[in-house]
């Protein structure tokens, strides 16, 4: 009998596929990736004010996945408490807080409001290339910035898991990760989106988003993710939350050889419907039983073992 179950930081999940920060923007439209047959959300990060984010248009699609310069809409940390404290009383999977913020302070008193409410785990981002031109550089754009974000929100988050969210757009992502580790970090999100990316209508002869620039998502960059988890698989000891570009279970099969335990299916909900969800874990199932393993948990690293 083969399985899907798994274990995260002492977490258990019905299944290892996730759906990622940001692909769904209202906090109680979530439940549709739990009632999909998702293994666990992410909610969209909160800041600590309140942000409209950029303007319209935020998403386009291009040929091989999708540019986002949504710019962390969210209704900030008041709002926010209340809407995940209604959300997680009918919580049917575990639930994954992200939180951003531009400087330690308000990275703690994010974390301060939502441990007591007892996520699943708390996700750090530390990576969002969307918001660079307002704020300067991600603050997970260096090993010792990112360090510091996990060290000092760990001592805040009392028995709620840590994971640090790290974007591909930095000269190595390895040695941030072992900095995040090394501060206490319980795992690794990667990746988030890359670039920033544009695009350009050559009628109107103008960049097509609001923003001119947005991450890039997709299935263009899931090479480029499967990359940085090979990388990351070999740093640390900690397990990784692995994402970027997943459209079908191969793709889930592939991130997980190269190291994650978890797997992001984000763009692909845009692209595919929620119904991608029960095709990944399908798929999943029959490789399982076709190649001999129990458990999903067998796949992960086996692209080390050479």
């Amino acid at each position: 009998m083969t399985t899907l179950q798994t274990t995260f930081c002492g977490v258990e999940f019905e299944n290892p596929l996730i759906l990622p920060s940001g692909i769904i923007t209202e906090i109680p439209a979530h439940k549709k990736a739990e009632d999909a047959g998702a293994g666990g959300v992410t909610l969209k990060s909160f800041t600590v004010q309140p942000r409209e984010g950029h303007p319209l248009p935020r998403i386009i699609k291009y040929d091989h996945g999708f540019l986002n310069s949504v710019g962390l809409r969210n209704a900030g940390i008041e709002k926010g408490k209340e809407a995940v404290k209604e959300y997680l009383l009918h919580a049917g999977v575990p639930t994954i807080v992200s939180v951003f913020a531009t400087n330690v302070k308000d990275f703690v008193r994010l974390a301060e409001t939502f441990a007591p409410l007892n996520p699943a785990m708390i996700e750090l981002n530390l990576s969002c290339p969307n918001v660079e031109d307002e704020f300067g550089d991600p603050s997970g754009n260096t090993a010792e910035s990112a360090g510091n974000a996990v060290k000092a929100v760990k001592k805040v988050a009392g028995a709620v898991p840590l994971i640090a969210k790290l974007s591909p757009n930095v000269a190595s992502i390895a040695d941030v990760a072992k900095s995040c580790e090394a501060a206490g970090a319980d795992a690794i999100s990667a990746i988030n989106t890359v670039g920033p990316g544009m695009v350009i209508d050559i009628k109107t002869r103008k960049p097509v988003l609001g923003h001119l620039k947005g991450g890039v998502s997709g299935a263009g960059i899931f090479p480029v993710a499967v990359a940085k988890i090979y990388e990351l698989y070999d740093a640390v000891k900690i397990p990784i939350l692995g994402m970027g570009g997943v459209t079908s279970w191969q793709n889930a099969v592939e991130m997980m050889m190269a190291g994650a335990s978890l797997v992001g299916v984000g763009s692909a909900v845009y692209s595919k419907g929620y119904v991608v969800f029960e095709e990944i874990k399908e798929g999943l199932t029959r490789y399982l039983e076709e190649n001999g393993f129990n458990n999903i948990n067998e796949v992960v690293g086996l692209a080390h073992n050479h």
